[in-house]
């Protein structure tokens, strides 16, 4: 089992920058790849970024490309999400993921987007941007 609580949400203005925290506890984070999502008011829950278990591969939806970096310190079991250029649009519950069956990309060292391969989610962390 393990245990994800995400930090760093809060009211910014149009092109204002936060950065998300995770801290993970339980199971061994380090060989598990790790993904944010999130879910806006009366949308469904979408990808944002994943990052393979070391650091090195990283992946990103398009709306997000250029403005938010993932990363993470594994010897802290915390992986971060830099939100830059933020807009009205990224307003939203931001939840970090990752699950035990992530282990079939450690070899590979991938960062894996699909969601229903998440099974182990933080109760997430609310953006809130101004106009």
């Amino acid at each position: 089992q393990v245990q994800l609580v995400e930090s760093g949400g809060r009211l910014v203005q149009t092109g204002g920058s936060l950065r998300l925290s995770c801290a993970a506890s339980g199971r061994a984070f380090s060989i598990y790849a790790m993904g944010w999502f999130r879910q806006a008011p009366g949308k469904e829950r979408e990808f944002v970024a994943a990052i393979s278990w070391s650091g090195d591969n990283t992946n990103y939806a398009d709306s997000v490309k250029g403005r938010f970096t993932i990363s993470r310190d594994n010897a802290k079991s915390t992986v971060y999400l830099q939100m830059n250029s933020l807009k009205p649009e990224n307003t939203a519950v931001y939840s970090c993921a990752t699950d035990e069956k992530l282990g079939k990309y450690y070899y590979n060292d991938e960062a894996p987007l699909v969601q229903t391969e998440f099974g182990y989610w933080g109760r997430g962390t609310q953006v809130t941007v101004s106009s």
